[in-house]
């Protein structure tokens, strides 16, 4: 959109300027708001379908959904009857220590995900989402935000979130979002560029669907 200042005196058009700056900035936060939201209901669906597919082949088996539960927690991947985290291999006896299984489980487990062709397929391409700031936010003067919510599929969580960290001139760094099907309390914690005041976290709580915000 294009405006024609000419003619204009000093006064209006800084006025005038000063508007559509307040604008722009207000349609970047929600431009901004609107994509962390459309982010966040996307890896929801994502990770619905795919322990979907994944729990119908170990259904009856608590020992390989452990072991099913510990490769998706940590984005171990299933390639030619071995485990990775994205290109280094893993021992066997490593993931049933972390399973809390024996070794044979695991390998019956890799059996079942390599004779299914569709869940081979998800388990081939998993990876480890990489580094985590949870633990270090606040070595590194970062902000974290853990936000327990009643509903993880709940829309608009994250959208208002992020819409007053912008407000506040915050912006995030990292959105980390436990898998509601694999934690029993899923949250979404936010590492942000610096540390969030706590007047924000009344602010936090008023958002529909918000149980709990604690800041780190």
């Amino acid at each position: 959109m294009l405006y024609q200042l000419d003619g204009i005196s000093s006064c209006r058009r800084l006025t005038l300027v000063s508007s559509l700056m307040v604008s722009a900035s207000i349609f970047c936060v929600a431009v901004e708001a609107y994509t962390q939201h459309f982010k966040l209901a996307s890896t929801f669906l994502y990770m619905e379908i795919m322990w979907n597919k994944v729990a119908t082949i170990v259904a009856g088996y608590p020992e390989r959904l452990k072991v099913v539960k510990t490769l998706l927690e940590n984005g171990l991947a299933v390639r030619g009857s071995r485990i990775y985290v994205n290109q280094i291999e893993l021992p066997v006896m490593k993931v049933a220590r972390a399973a809390g299984v024996d070794r044979r489980t695991v390998g019956e487990t890799v059996r079942i995900i390599e004779a299914n062709p569709e869940v081979r397929q998800i388990f081939a391409k998993l990876e480890s989402a990489g580094l985590s700031l949870r633990g270090v936010a606040d070595d590194l003067g970062l902000g974290a935000i853990e936000i327990v919510v009643d509903n993880p599929s709940r829309a608009g969580i994250l959208a208002g979130a992020s819409r007053l960290l912008s407000e506040a001139g915050i912006s995030i760094r990292q959105a980390l979002v436990d898998d509601p099907e694999l934690a029993p309390e899923p949250k979404l914690v936010l590492i942000t560029a610096r540390r969030v005041p706590g007047e924000l976290i009344p602010r936090l709580r008023e958002i529909t669907g918000v149980v709990k915000v604690s800041l780190y």
